[in-house]
């Protein structure tokens, strides 16, 4: 049986574009005692660290790019 990935466990957590939208804890993390759900936004910037626990998430391939006029 594979290991139950805890909240906050590694400093860094890197993310497919298909994993959006991203909230911290992950849907897969433990939540028993993790700190509230926060959606957060990554798309512009590529990367973003949650304000509760520190943990930061890197969007592979970098910011998505938006379409003109949007």
């Amino acid at each position: 049986m594979a290991a139950k990935i805890t909240c906050c466990d590694k400093s860094y957590y890197e993310l497919d574009p298909g994993e959006l939208p991203l909230s911290c804890p992950l849907p897969d993390m433990s939540r028993w005692n993790a700190h509230p759900r926060v959606f957060l936004a990554i798309e512009d910037r590529g990367e973003v660290r949650c304000p509760y626990c520190g943990t930061l998430y890197i969007l592979k391939g970098g910011p998505l790019k938006k379409a003109a006029g949007h």
